[in-house]
């Protein structure tokens, strides 16, 4: 793990594509900008974990697809 000090306003760059800019620092709260292509990726760990989550579920077919009308298929 990489670990930087950064103040507001400065930059840190991934690769040639992304970069991450603190834009402010209150306490224990840090702000950050991400800008980064639209074919990547960008989440909170959380929301990350969730869609990995139901991905899995839809995968192994334990989704609820809400839809609960019966199939009339003859």
């Amino acid at each position: 793990m990489l670990i930087l000090t950064r103040r507001a306003g400065e930059t840190v760059m991934i690769g040639s594509d992304v970069t991450i800019t603190v834009l402010g620092v209150k306490g224990n709260q840090v702000r950050i900008g991400i800008n980064a292509p639209r074919d990547v990726a960008v989440h909170r760990e959380e929301i990350f974990e969730r869609i990995k989550n139901e991905q899995s579920n839809i995968e192994s077919g334990d989704a609820d697809t809400g839809d609960s009308t019966p199939s009339t298929d003859n």
